[in-house]
This record gives C-alpha cells, sequence and structure tokens, in this order.
C-alpha cells in the first residue's frame, strides 16, 4: 500500500460549518464468538449504546473535507484525486468514500465531521462504528441505497483494503443491524442472522457490565497478524484433508483431530479455540432461549479461557479483571472481549450487584495495577439502520 505523507493530505481544522444532516452508529460488544468471524463461523454480539456521528453539508470548494471532534487536523480530497491511507483516523472514513466510488456511486462535494462517544482502542468497535456512520451520511447525500448485506461488506472491504486491518464482519453488521434489547446471532460465512431477545425473565433481571482495563499492549497489532496466519495454515491444511470444507465455520472437532500431525502446535491450538468457540455460540443461543443465565455465564467464561490458552490472546491486566470479576456476588460469567492483549471484558452480572461489581472490580484492579478501570453497564441498543430510520434496498437482512 503506498502511503502518502500527513502533509499532503493534513491541513489545520478550519472554522466550524453548519451541517444539514447527522447519522449516528452505536458501539458494539461481543458476548460471545471471538475470533470465529474471519473464518465463516457464529458471533453473539450486541449493540451498546455510545455513539459515533457523521454531520454532513455540501462543500462549495469542489472537495471532499473530513473532520473530527477527536483530533485537530481535517483531511481535503479532489473528487479526480488518488487516494492511499496515510495511517490517520480519517481513513476509515476515506476508505467508505473510495469503496462507494468503486461502485460507481456519484458522490457530491461535502463536509463531513465525525463526533461521538465510543471509546477508542477499547475493543467497542470504534473504527467500524465510524465507518457505518460515514456510509449513512454519504448514501443519503448521494441519494443511493444499498441493502444491510452489502452495506455492511462494503464497510469491511473498506477497512480491510483502504485501512489495511484484516477484520470480520461482524462489527460492522450488528452495528447496521442490531434491535434494542436484542443479541445478534450472525452466520459470518453467509449473513443469515437471528435476534435474539434479551428480555426473557431472567436475563431482564441481569446487566452486561463491559470493564476497560484502559491498556492495549503494543504486541497487539503484530500478534494478530500472527494469530491470523496460524488460523490460516490450519484452515488450509483441514480443507486439504477434507476437500467439501470451506473454512474452519464448517469444521468439527474430530475433522481437527484427525489433521493434528500436519500442522504445528500453534496452527492446532487457534483452529481448537475457533471451533470450540463456535459450539459454545450455538451453545449460548440455546441458553438464550431457555432462559438460562448460568450456563449463558459458564460458556462466557469458558470462551475467556479458549482466548487466554489456545487463542493466546488474553494479557495479565485482563485474566486479573476476569478472575476478579467471577468473585463477585452475581456475577455469572466473565470473559475478554474483542481482539485481544488488553481492551475490554464483557460481563453479566445480576442487576441489583452491578454496581456494587463495578466498585469492586475498579478497586481491586486499582490496587493490583494502579490503573483506573473504566466500566459501561450496558442497555442492547438499536442499529445504525433503525436509529436514523434509514430505508434500504431490496430486503432487510
Amino acid at each position: 500500500m503506498q502511503i502518502e505523507t500527513a502533509a499532503e493530505s493534513l491541513v489545520p481544522l478550519s472554522a466550524d460549518c453548519t451541517f444539514d444532516q447527522q447519522y449516528f452508529a452505536p458501539g458494539r460488544v461481543n458476548l460471545i464468538g471471538e475470533h470465529t468471524d474471519y473464518t465463516g463461523g457464529l458471533v453473539l454480539p450486541m449493540a451498546i449504546p455510545f455513539q459515533s456521528t457523521a454531520s454532513i453539508a455540501p462543500n462549495c470548494h469542489s472537495a471532499y473535507e473530513f473532520t473530527s471532534d477527536h483530533f485537530s487536523t481535517r483531511r481535503r480530497l479532489h473528487p479526480n484525486q488518488e487516494v492511499n491511507a496515510i495511517g490517520d483516523w480519517s481513513d476509515y472514513c476515506v476508505g467508505v468514500l473510495q469503496q462507494l466510488r468503486n461502485r460507481g456511486i456519484e458522490i457530491a462535494p461535502f463536509r463531513l465531521h465525525i463526533g461521538g462517544n465510543v471509546p477508542i482502542g477499547a475493543g467497542l468497535s470504534s473504527s467500524a462504528s465510524i465507518e457505518v456512520a460515514t456510509v449513512m451520511a454519504l448514501l443519503a447525500h448521494a441519494k443511493a441505497t444499498m441493502t444491510v448485506e452489502e452495506l455492511a461488506i462494503l464497510c469491511r472491504r473498506a477497512e480491510n483494503e483502504f485501512v489495511g486491518s484484516l477484520c470480520g464482519i461482524m462489527d460492522q453488521f450488528v452495528i447496521l443491524a442490531a434491535h434494542p434489547a436484542h443479541a445478534l446471532l450472525l452466520h459470518t460465512n453467509n449473513l443469515r442472522n437471528e435476534h435474539l431477545s434479551l428480555q426473557r425473565k431472567r436475563l431482564s433481571e441481569t446487566r452486561i457490565v463491559v470493564m476497560n482495563s484502559m491498556v492495549k499492549h503494543s504486541v497487539a497489532a503484530g500478534d494478530y497478524g500472527v494469530r491470523r496466519r496460524e488460523v490460516e495454515s490450519g484452515q488450509q491444511i483441514l480443507r486439504k484433508h477434507f476437500p467439501g470444507l470451506a473454512d474452519l465455520g464448517q469444521a468439527s472437532s474430530g475433522e481437527l483431530e484427525a489433521c493434528r500431525a500436519s500442522m504445528s502446535a500453534e496452527s492446532y491450538r487457534r483452529c481448537r479455540h475457533i471451533i470450540s468457540e463456535n459450539d459454545r455460540v450455538r451453545e449460548a443461543r440455546a441458553a438464550i432461549l431457555a432462559d438460562d443465565v448460568e450456563l449463558l455465564g459458564d460458556l462466557m467464561t469458558r470462551s475467556h479461557t479458549s482466548q487466554r490458552d489456545d487463542f493466546a490472546c488474553s494479557c495479565e491486566e485482563i485474566d486479573f479483571l476476569v478472575d476478579c470479576a467471577l468473585k463477585q456476588p452475581g456475577c455469572f460469567g466473565a470473559r475478554l472481549t474483542g481482539g485481544g492483549f488488553g481492551g475490554c471484558t464483557v460481563n453479566v452480572v445480576a442487576a441489583q450487584h452491578a454496581e456494587s461489581f463495578v466498585a469492586s472490580v475498579t478497586r481491586g484492579y486499582k490496587e493490583a495495577f494502579e490503573i483506573d478501570a473504566a466500566s459501561y453497564i450496558c442497555e442492547a441498543a438499536a442499529g445504525a439502520i433503525a436509529q436514523n430510520s434509514w430505508s434500504v434496498s431490496d430486503d432487510r437482512a
């Protein structure tokens, strides 16, 4: 990927302008199903009531301009200009613009301003939230429509191909399509999905508590790439032994064991996590439908053990937060959520214990690491489609 220097694309922030319309996209937390979405597996996330906002207005200067509340620079592009990623926040927006233009959608010059309160770098998908808010604004500006599936795929491609981040499709899809008070079961190989109500009797008496470790270890980017290569190597060996197998999302533990001698120990453990995690997601669906909070919590805790031991994407701070959480009254389960090596844990906690849970875990974490953890007691929120009353072409997902 060709990288421009910042000086070529970034100029000082100009005076505020008036924006015609504003579009919203939530953050997300994944209840269970980690590192499965880029291998055709199952995920079970929900949208959370943080927001990215994209405000848009026509630009009389025949340019595309991008500004943000969170950064003191803006990016200006001309409609006929060839663009590349520059390693800046604006890449997420420019990547979406580029993907829309690749589809032949004509977009008149605009000013786009990004705001909101999704915590950055916490594993709550601030990047996908920005992408989705941006695509909603730009399509409205262009008076164009797309299906939910097309929107999610476009935003993922912007992040994969333009930004250079090898994410799966979970984040973009749930941020678009989530229903309030529901988790979203997504089959990432074909985008079939099911909204699962969290308002059943016992589930309604719990809260989803997110604890932000406030750390992101520097190994994250490099080690994530290593994990992806180890997964893909194991997946390739499985396909060779079982030609009808499309991806790990279709693989069984028995098929993995049959291939164990042919793959590295690292690839075997990474694939074992993914295959067992898909099984846990299926069990989590059944637990939600049965209103079985204990089983759901146990599955989440087992998911963390698998991430820690087989996928090796946890860290000391996250493991402490999980262990501390499980000692608290009313905690049914806890796990690392997001890509790993820091970020957040997600916990299922009895509603009457939620506040004391946060206080105790925060205090223990502070004593152990001298870090003030942030906490969020969350409800399942509506996705961007519902929030913006935005019509999509054809059928919704």
